[in-house]
C-alpha cells in the first residue's frame, strides 16, 4: 500500500495529515445489513471524521429496480454525488465499518462512473476511533459540486454478461459470500433465495483477506489468498457476493494486485439467488 492521491488505500496516518487538503473529500459509506438493526446515518451524526460527507448505497442507487442497492444512473449518481460538494477534480477518500463494507463498495461506484480520484481509508472507522484521531458529530449542509461522470461498463457484470460465461468461461467467477452461503449449508439471509453458488465459480469469503485489527492484508497475502481459491489475478475476474457489496472488496484487492479491470456483478445473488430459470451448483 502506498499512501497518496494515486492510491486505492490509504492509512489513517495519511488521512489525518492531509484532512485540510484542497481538494480531498472525505466520505461515510458505513452501511449494515438490515438484520443488524443499526442505523448507520445516525451513527454518522453521533460521530464521523472531520468535514466527512454521508453516502448511502441504498439512496445512491436505483430504485426503479426491485434489487438491492443496485447501481444508479449517471444521471442520478453525478446528481447525487455533486450535492455532496464531490467534483470531478476531487479526491475522495471512502470510510466505512469493519473490513471495508461498504465503503470498498463506493470506490467501485465512483470508478464505474469514471472517477478514478478515489481511496478506501484501512481499518475504516473503527481504526480511526481505536486510534484516538478526530471526530465530530452533527451534519453540515455542503454546497453543490458538478461531477461529470464517464460510465465503465466493462467494471460492471449484469446477469446476461454472468449467463453467458457459463459457456464461454472467459471470466473467473470469484464469490465473496462465506463458505456455508457458497455451499448452501446455510440460509441466505434474504428471503425467498435459493441456496448454493453460480456454477463454475470460486469462493472467497471477503473477510480473509484482513488482519484481525480489521486491516487490509499486503499484496503478498492478498495474491496467496486468491491463488488458494483458485483464482489467478492476471485474468479476467468478476466478482460477486450477496448483494454486489463485499464483491467491491474482492475487486479491490485484485486492484492491488494489478487487475484494474475487475468486474462485479451487481445483482449478485440476490439476483442470481431468485431466479428459477438459472442453474445453481452447490
Amino acid at each position: 500500500m502506498i499512501d497518496g492521491k494515486s492510491s486505492p488505500v490509504v492509512s489513517t496516518l495519511w488521512l489525518e495529515a492531509h484532512l485540510a487538503s484542497p481538494g480531498l473529500r472525505v466520505v461515510d459509506a458505513t452501511w449494515y445489513m438490515p438484520h443488524a438493526e443499526r442505523d448507520a446515518r445516525r451513527e454518522f451524526h453521533d460521530a464521523h471524521v472531520p468535514d466527512a460527507v454521508f453516502f448511502d448505497i441504498d439512496d445512491i442507487a436505483d430504485h426503479d429496480s426491485p434489487l438491492p442497492h443496485m447501481l444508479p444512473s449517471a444521471e442520478r449518481f453525478a446528481a447525487k454525488v455533486g450535492g455532496l460538494r464531490i467534483g470531478s477534480g476531487d479526491h475522495v477518500v471512502v470510510y466505512g465499518a469493519r473490513n471495508m463494507i461498504a465503503s470498498a463498495r463506493a470506490w467501485w461506484m465512483f470508478r464505474a462512473f469514471g472517477h478514478e480520484s478515489v481511496s478506501v481509508l484501512d481499518g475504516g472507522f473503527p481504526r480511526w476511533k481505536a486510534e484516538r484521531r478526530p471526530v465530530e458529530s452533527g451534519a453540515r449542509s455542503p454546497r453543490r459540486a458538478a461531477l461529470r461522470p464517464s460510465p465503465r461498463g466493462a467494471l460492471v457484470a449484469d446477469l446476461d454478461r454472468v449467463n453467458a460465461n457459463l459457456e464461454t468461461g472467459e471470466y473467473q467467477v470469484v464469490d465473496a459470500r462465506s463458505v456455508g452461503r457458497f455451499v448452501g449449508s446455510e440460509a441466505e439471509p434474504r428471503p425467498g433465495l435459493r441456496s448454493g453458488h453460480i456454477p463454475g465459480s470460486h469462493n472467497l469469503p471477503y473477510d480473509r483477506l484482513f488482519h484481525d485489527d480489521g486491516s487490509l492484508l499486503r499484496p503478498p497475502q492478498l495474491r496467496q489468498a486468491f491463488a488458494q481459491a483458485g483464482v489467478d489475478p492476471g485474468k479476467p475476474v468478476i466478482a460477486s457476493c450477496g448483494s454486489g457489496v463485499s464483491a467491491c472488496v474482492l475487486a479491490l484487492a485484485l486492484y492491488l494486485l494489478g487487475q484494474k479491470d475487475a468486474a462485479v456483478y451487481d445483482g449478485s445473488w440476490a439476483e442470481w439467488g431468485g431466479r428459477a430459470a438459472i442453474p445453481i451448483a452447490s
